[in-house]
């Protein structure tokens, strides 16, 4: 256990200042997942319209994630971590503000560009941590960026179940989100104090030069991401409304739930780099994802007997086990599809990678707005999930194959 901290610690003093911008953006993103379709919903937006207002902040991300992954390419990456610093908490307020006085028009836009500014940093922070981290610490250095995700979520859970409680009628959902929006700001503090000297790769092309990437590379590792990515959109952006329409859940107690998840998901992402070193990554990743697609099956299935009496705590068991073991495989899979690629296909893997997550994720979730309208249970939105993801499983174990055969070739020569 000493020895796996001391790692962390040794991580270079920039990539904790970037994952420390990281942390509260996704504590805001977090507060958004925990409550905001619920309170959507207490507003009177329907499920389908939440979705749909909801896919906007996908879509953003969409039309600007292949630029900006060509833009990035041998240029300082700080300047866009700062950007999204400040613009993420202020397009949050702005949501929060358009919802309660049922502004649509400005729903839409301020979720576009929450999307767009989010995008920022979620494309910046891997190539960051690979210009600026040493190599001994690579998979510690990711691993802790992917925690941020979860961290976020244990921060605002504990925040809006512990003020949700101390005063009902003044912390609402309205109260609580404006909160930990503006809490964001610290983004920009952080951020604010990296350095201005990056390590940046030299370029011999063009940016704008699409024949300088290995494409079919790229594409083939890409593929298991557009599948888990598509199921993903189905289920995870709109957990909380299965919960409170199936078993309810309220905001404070799904935030309790969700925080539980957070610390199982934290002491996961931490030890991956323990777990790949002994395990390897056929082990680690297909093992742990094979294992979440049962949990999310058993999930789904509560629907079924909601009206049972251990319904609702057995939903909350297979959520609590699905999430972290589908989170731990994240750092992983990343790592693994950024060395298959090689060095001069980082930069836009990255971008495409979110590009793909927010393109799948609006699609699905126009997908899911169109089942909803025609009354498609839960339960069988997360099974087709689950069937997604078993595809990407298999596609990931075929991967890791070929890797090993592209290091062994490599090493021969």
């Amino acid at each position: 256990m000493r020895s796996i901290v001391e790692r962390y610690l040794e991580i270079s003093g920039e990539v904790k200042l970037l994952i420390l911008s990281e942390l509260f953006l996704h504590t805001i993103n977090a507060a958004f997942f925990l409550i905001l379709l619920i309170y959507m919903d207490k507003m009177g937006y329907a499920d389908h319209e939440a979705a749909g207002f909801i896919s906007y902040r996908f879509l953003g991300v969409i039309v600007f994630a292949l630029p900006l992954g060509l833009y990035i390419k041998g240029r300082k990456l700080r300047p866009l971590i700062l950007l999204s610093g400040i613009a993420v908490p202020v397009f949050s307020i702005l949501i929060i503000y358009a919802i309660q006085f049922h502004y649509n028009s400005l729903l839409h836009l301020s979720l576009f560009f929450w999307g767009v500014s989010f995008n920022l940093i979620t494309v910046s922070s891997l190539p960051f941590i690979l210009r600026n981290v040493n190599q001994e610490t690579l998979s510690e250095a990711i691993s802790l960026s992917y925690a941020t995700g979860s961290l976020g979520t244990i921060i605002a859970g504990a925040i809006i179940f512990a003020l949700s409680n101390f005063a009902p009628t003044v912390f609402d959902e309205k109260i609580l989100l404006y909160i930990i929006s503006a809490g964001g700001f610290f983004a920009f503090y952080f951020a604010m104090k990296m350095s201005r000297n990056e390590n940046i790769p030299q370029i011999t092309t063009r940016r704008t030069d699409l024949s300088d990437f290995d494409w079919m590379l790229i594409i083939k590792a890409l593929i298991p991401t557009l599948i888990i990515a598509t199921g993903a959109g189905l289920t995870i952006p709109f957990i909380s409304l299965f919960f409170y329409k199936i078993h309810g859940l309220d905001y404070n107690r799904f935030s309790v739930i969700g925080s539980l998840s957070g610390i199982f998901v934290f002491i996961g992402a931490v030890a991956v780099p323990h777990v790949k070193r002994r395990w390897g990554y056929n082990y680690a990743i297909t093992l742990s994802q094979s294992l979440a697609v049962l949990a999310l099956v058993l999930l789904a299935s509560t629907e079924w007997y909601n009206n049972w009496v251990f319904a609702m705590p057995l939903a909350v068991l297979f959520y609590v086990i699905r999430t972290p073991l589908m989170n731990m495989a994240a750092p992983m899979t990343s790592e693994l599809v950024m060395n298959y690629v090689g060095h001069r296909n980082r930069e836009i893997v990255s971008a495409m990678t979110t590009a793909i997550w927010s393109g799948s994720w609006f699609i699905s979730s126009r997908i899911f707005k169109t089942l909803r309208e025609m009354d498609f249970s839960y339960s069988n939105v997360f099974l087709i999930t689950a069937a997604l993801y078993a595809c990407g499983v298999i596609w990931y174990h075929f991967l890791i194959q070929d890797h090993k055969k592209l290091q062994q070739k490599t090493e021969s020569i």
